[in-house]
């Protein structure tokens, strides 16, 4: 969520960046500076660029250095590089501003970014060595936190680490990442871990390697505490287990980092243990509270040592008791949960009171800070920002979902997140999207009650508590909700909303969406940007609008350096969605502009790689580009393996699974070769790409069959299990296969849960619809189907009213999104699946070929060459 909240720093209802908050107050002053005579300067939402012209280019990856500082010294800091660096002709960047610095510092930033405020590229080993000698001398009083990542130089504020100059990407998983040229010269990921790491090919500079030492001399030899494991790494530092040596009785360890961990008070992780230390001597003696035990300092480091509470997170109990994600779910498992709840809703509150009692305010409750023992016992964990009652004050750090809104102070932040946990344990993360319209806890509550065999008294003062002076549910009340209304009356109410929200006065975004329409031409694409957009608008019958079509036209002519090449992430799929509009020559060109690109070295995905490509050039029609696709085919067989050569776990260090990131992309394209071609190898080799996904599956308790990431299962259209069965579907109408059969059944089983976190079509509800429209609910598609009924009434428990019409959170539900992959227009698409006239399909999931008629034959490809000329 971390890279989130960056994009939230700015508007309230919509992820956007810095670019557009207007804000003076949002820069660093230095950035008013003139850009010097010879030199070039750009700005991004993050960073602000500078690099001399006129020198010879530099190299695109080497050794950089980065300057980490705190708030108070950023200004000064960045004034001594720009004042070392332009004189010098060395190319730097710098934060752009101090909200950009502490989100990237704050405690649930990414450990491997955290702490750096400048890169500079020197251009070779010797100009790195003498920069860091001089600017060792200029900036040695200067205080920042430890750069994992890096080699620290000395002891002062600046590290080290090889690492891409030069912007380039390369495929991870099925996602563009930043990448650099490994000894052989091919593209890898550019990794940024939390640990200092020396590429193969990259040695470490002999001056360099006394620091080295000096890193490596720091350990936990001497201590009366034995580390065992890690229970939990944050930006702050880490929650470890441990063991004290003379007496063997198992302990906390929570490490501070200095100047890291930042709370919205600019306090860092030391200060904040600090004052936790305090807080648990305040309290000593609670059954809620553990035992402080020591708290010490070591290399720069702050712990502090506790009792270990061997209980479970509420967090833990709440996914796995929580009925309604469960396909066999039952009335008697909803009345059985409900019970637990209420009763442990009560324990937390005595916990919570017990603290009120000694005048003090928690101030951070959420499910992973409440430990539920086998005896009975609640802990709360984590004192960090815990305040003193009578000082009315309020925690300068909260989990979204929990956060009170800046009318509550003092015991009225615990009591608003009380509230938040009584919802939360009914309606998971629900929560978190309030804060885009409060009264919408009206009507969740009304779902709840409607849903949960819960007394209207226990939820009622919650929703009270929630809503406070913003209590008025008539505008959600009055939207045509999912479920309820007419499908014209959807499709108009969410047209109405993707309207208001339009900017087409931006050049980089024309409807907001997910925070990956930022990176390179991301708001033009079909997953988060325009296309998308536009797609789902003339697809559903809402129409064309010939003002938003030229807002895409003219951008897609001249796509920016790093644009996406495949079918959801880039060129492809603005090309098909230009054809549907009747734009058919702009998307020939759009074509031709992406095949003169090195689109060979691609990964096979269909979300950003080779199989959506193919499947797209098949779509087109073109002869060449037929050719090309079966060429595109056969690369993807060639490359795919055999069902064992993929691990059994998807995600995380291992390639994923699914229709979007896995090998059933592959096998839909193998499927549509085999229907234009009809050789029958084809199909085997959807065979074999399918069993691929399949192994990475894993059965749940309910019998349910879904993509198995080793710590949760996923039912999504992207990566899990309704996404393989549309595929694995389509293959069963060509050939039989009574494995293929059985999986099928399991994975079209998940659309039974009644419940799921997010809303959008590619990680949420509206893919589960979407995945029943498109050929994976078990009646015939021309009769009433409950299971698809009860999903769209689902729709509602996000739904929420933007523009006079209805609108839907997206990714992480911190902001409204208009978007195909995460937001409204793909729970648009999804409904218009199973309730428009006609109904839609997504893309390559139309009904099957079950008579394939071979009109190009795959010797051609050979025989022909592979790609249409540039321009015809």
């Amino acid at each position: 969520m971390d890279r989130y909240e960056v994009y939230c720093l700015t508007d309230p209802r919509f992820y956007d960046t810095l670019d557009h908050s207007g804000a003076d107050e949002a820069v660093f002053d230095i950035t008013r500076r003139p850009v010097p005579e010879g030199w070039a300067h750009e700005v991004s939402d993050t960073w602000c660029y500078y690099a001399p012209t006129g020198q010879p280019p530099l190299p695109t990856q080497g050794w950089k250095i980065h300057l980490s500082a705190r708030v108070d010294d950023a200004e000064r800091a960045i004034a001594a590089i720009w004042d070392y660096c332009v004189p010098r002709a060395i190319a730097f960047k710098f934060l752009r501003g101090a909200p950009v610095l502490i989100m990237l510092n704050s405690k649930a930033a990414s450990r491997a970014s955290s702490g750096k405020l400048v890169t500079i590229y020197p251009r070779d080993e010797a100009q790195l060595e003498l920069a860091l000698k001089e600017l060792h001398e200029l900036l040695h009083d200067v205080q920042g936190p430890y750069i994992l990542s890096d080699l620290r130089y000395g002891d002062g504020p600046l590290f080290v680490r090889y690492g891409g100059f030069a912007e380039r990407y390369c495929l991870s998983g099925g996602e563009r990442v930043l990448a650099v040229e490994d000894g052989d010269g091919r593209l890898v990921p550019d990794v940024r871990g939390s640990t200092f790491t020396v590429p193969d090919w990259a040695p470490l500079p002999q001056f360099l390697t006394p620091h080295l030492s000096a890193r490596n001399a720091v350990t936990t030899g001497e201590l009366p505490y034995r580390i065992e494991s890690v229970l939990h790494f944050s930006n702050g530092g880490g929650v470890y287990l441990g063991r004290d040596q003379r007496t063997g009785r198992s302990l906390v360890l929570k490490e501070a980092r200095p100047h890291a961990g930042l709370d919205a008070a600019g306090r860092d992780a030391v200060a904040r243990l600090a004052h936790e230390r305090d807080m648990l001597a305040r309290l000593a003696g609670l059954p809620a509270v553990p035992e402080l035990v020591d708290y010490f300092v070591l290399g720069e480091h702050h712990f502090l040592v506790q009792e270990f509470v061997d209980g479970t997170a509420l967090q833990r109990r709440l996914v796995h008791r929580y009925p309604l994600t469960r396909a066999t779910c039952t009335p008697e498992a909803v009345a059985d949960y409900t019970r637990w709840a209420l009763e442990t809703l009560d324990q937390v509150e005595q916990a919570v009171r017990s603290l009120h009692e000694r005048g003090v305010v928690f101030g951070d409750l959420h499910p992973d800070n409440i430990l539920l023992t086998e005896d009975g016992r609640v802990v709360l964990i984590d004192y960090e920002v815990a305040t003193l009652a009578d000082d009315r004050g309020r925690a300068a750090l909260a989990h979204p979902a929990f956060a009170a809104p800046g009318d509550r102070q003092g015991v009225d932040v615990d009591e608003y997140a009380l509230a938040c946990l009584r919802m939360g344990l009914f309606a998971p993360q629900c929560s978190i999207m309030l804060p885009l319209h409060r009264p919408k806890v009206v009507h969740l509550g009304e779902i709840v009650t409607g849903t949960f065999p819960v007394p209207p008294d226990a939820m009622d003062p919650a929703v009270a508590t929630i809503a406070g002076a913003d209590g008025d549910p008539s505008a959600v009340h009055a939207l045509p909700m999912p479920g309820r209304a007419s499908w014209p009356e959807l499709r108009s109410a969410m047209c109405r909303a993707i309207r208001a929200s339009a900017t087409p006065e931006r050049d980089d975004r024309l409807f907001p969406g997910d925070i990956a329409q930022f990176q390179p031409g991301g708001g033009l694409n079909l997953a988060n940007g325009a296309a998308g957009v536009l797609y789902a608008l003339a697809a559903t019958g809402e129409g064309r609008f010939p003002e938003y079509e030229d807002w895409l036209l003219a951008r897609a002519r001249r796509p920016v350096q790093g644009s996406g090449l495949g079918f959801y992430d880039g060129l492809h799929g603005i090309s098909y969605v230009l054809d549907l509009l009747g734009h058919r020559q702009e998307a020939l060109d759009v074509v031709d502009i992406s095949l003169r690109e090195q689109w060979e070295g691609l990964e096979p995905a269909l979300y950003s790689g080779l199989s959506g490509i193919g499947l797209n050039l098949l779509h087109l029609g073109e002869t060449e580009f037929t050719r090309t696709a079966l060429r595109i085919a056969d690369i993807c067989a060639d490359r795919l393996g055999g069902v064992e050569d993929v691990p059994k776990t998807s995600g995380g260090g291992n390639p994923r699974a699914g229709l979007m990131y896995g090998s059933a992309g592959p096998a839909l394209l193998f499927l549509h070769a085999y229907e234009a071609t009809g050789d029958p190898a084809l199909l085997d080799a959807a065979a074999v790409a399918l069993r691929q996904d399949l192994r990475r599956c894993r059965r749940s308790e309910d019998g349910t069959l879904q993509v198995d990431q080793g710590w949760r299962l996923l039912p999504y259209l992207d990566e899990g299990s309704v996404g393989i069965g549309l595929v694995l579907a389509r293959y069963l109408t060509h050939r039989e296969d009574e494995e293929f059969t059985t999986a099928l059944g399991e994975l079209r089983m998940v659309a039974r849960s009644d419940f799921f976190v997010q809303s959008g079509l590619f990680t949420g509800r509206a893919g589960i619809v979407a995945a029943l429209g498109c050929g994976l609910r078990p009646q015939p598609d021309d009769g009433p189907d409950p299971l698809t009924d009860a999903q769209i009434r689902g729709l509602a428990w996000h739904a929420l009213p933007y523009g006079e019409g209805l609108a839907f959170p997206g990714d992480q539900l911190l902001r409204l999104s208009m978007d195909f992959a995460t937001g409204t227009a793909g729970v648009l698409f999804a409904l218009a699946t199973a309730m428009g006239d006609p109904r839609v399909r997504l893309p390559f999931l139309e009904a099957a070929d079950l008579r394939p008629s071979p009109d190009v034959s795959r010797k051609e490809v050979y025989t022909h060459g592979s790609s249409r000329p540039a321009g015809s």
